[in-house]
């Protein structure tokens, strides 16, 4: 099949079996049908987040991307009540913007973009200050760091607030403990690691926090997060029209995954950002953050100084490769390479000696010199484009 390769955070390129899915008979979502896709989709949810008390759980899903997600969770949690965002990026920023139009108690602690927590500066706050609800990111993909979910967890248990995550880019890569890291909300979306389609977003949380929620008033019509779980547990159905052959594309990506298992999945994509990025060490290429601190779905690479971010990635894209640029305080000094949905390791390789071949040509195009790139103690060796991608120029 011709296609681009899809080197993303997301949206990515999708398996065979869901471009199955999605064309399957027209089905009304006030039916049995529909109940049923549903409560299957809720059931493999809780399967992949491997909860252990599962009838203690319950997972929504919604028609809308991530932040959907996030701005029912953040609408509807709160109350009147205080929330404490902690920002180190763009999406914990876009999680406060969220907070503060619907709730007037919202604090902020804000770190540079890519910097880890200060944990003894928010416990010491917390101490400080009544808050209610924790809210954080747990993959900042504008950096490409993974925040820790057990240390924040355990310091909202322990001032008796809530804590809710974004885990728009991790869910599907990364291991989750929702009960051991004292999550009471979870967020995330079809189109990342999960590797379905961009338009569905979900968020799996604690029942007893689902039932609270009718407490508060409402300040949503469509997100409002009570009337999701209400017409869940009595119709097994979602409030407003659904996005329904999303629905059975991540019905048939839960499915893949679940078939292939949880953890091999996880290894699956690991040993795939280890390929990755051992390749791009062998170039002499530089991450922004240290590896220990990175995401296995994403890797954020500085450009070589003599080379244009805008430059490569249209190369790249004449290639038929898709990768990021960075934004706001990165923007022209990083790009971005993902490792999910349905790449390959040949792909990871075809990839790799583009990359190789593209810098070589745009440092030679400038004589700049400066940080070569070069393969370390390599062959020079071109590999063959992947039969399923076709060059686009």
């Amino acid at each position: 099949m011709d296609k681009h390769l899809l080197f993303t955070p997301g949206p990515v390129n999708v398996a065979e079996s869901l471009r199955t899915a999605i064309c399957k008979d027209d089905i009304c979502h006030r039916e049995t049908d529909f109940d049923a896709l549903l409560a299957g989709i809720e059931h493999k949810l809780l399967s992949l987040f491997q909860i252990r008390k599962r009838e203690r759980y319950r997972a929504v899903v919604i028609t809308g991307s991530g932040t959907a997600a996030n701005e029912a969770i953040l609408s509807s949690v709160v109350g009147d009540g205080a929330v404490l965002i902690l920002s180190n990026g763009e999406f914990g920023g876009r999680l406060h913007k969220t907070s503060v139009i619907h709730n007037k108690k919202t604090h902020l602690i804000e770190v540079p973009w890519g910097i880890s927590f200060d944990i003894p500066q928010i416990a010491t706050y917390l101490r400080k200050h009544k808050i209610d609800v924790v809210a954080m990111v747990h993959h900042e993909t504008c950096s490409g760091m993974l925040n820790p979910l057990a240390q924040i967890g355990a310091l909202a248990k322990a001032s008796g607030a809530l804590f809710v995550v974004d885990g728009v880019s991790s869910v599907g890569a990364e291991a989750i403990d929702m009960e051991a890291c004292n999550i009471a909300f979870m967020s995330s979306s079809s189109s990342k690691a999960l590797g379905s389609y961009p338009g569905l977003s979900f968020v799996v949380g604690r029942k007893k926090q689902f039932k609270r929620l009718k407490r508060h008033a409402a300040k949503t019509t469509y997100l409002n997060l009570a009337t999701f779980y209400a017409f869940l547990k009595t119709h097994s159905q979602t409030p407003n029209t659904p996005a329904v052959p999303l629905f059975y594309a991540l019905d048939q990506a839960l499915t893949d995954i679940l078939r292939e298992g949880v953890l091999k999945r996880f290894a699956r994509i690991n040993a795939r950002a280890d390929l990755l990025r051992n390749g791009m060490r062998r170039l002499n290429l530089d991450f922004l953050v240290d590896e220990a601190d990175m995401c296995s779905v994403l890797t954020t690479v500085h450009v070589p100084a003599s080379v244009s971010v805008h430059d490569l990635r249209a190369r790249l894209r004449e290639k038929s490769i898709i990768i990021y640029e960075g934004k706001g305080c990165f923007a022209g000094k990083v790009f971005q390479v993902g490792n999910i949905g349905e790449l390959s390791d040949d792909d990871i390789r075809y990839f790799l000696s583009t990359l190789k071949d593209v810098l070589l040509t745009l440092q030679a195009d400038t004589a700049d010199l400066v940080t070569p790139v070069r393969p370390k103690q390599m062959p020079s060796t071109v590999l063959p484009m992947p039969a399923h991608v076709r060059v686009v120029s």
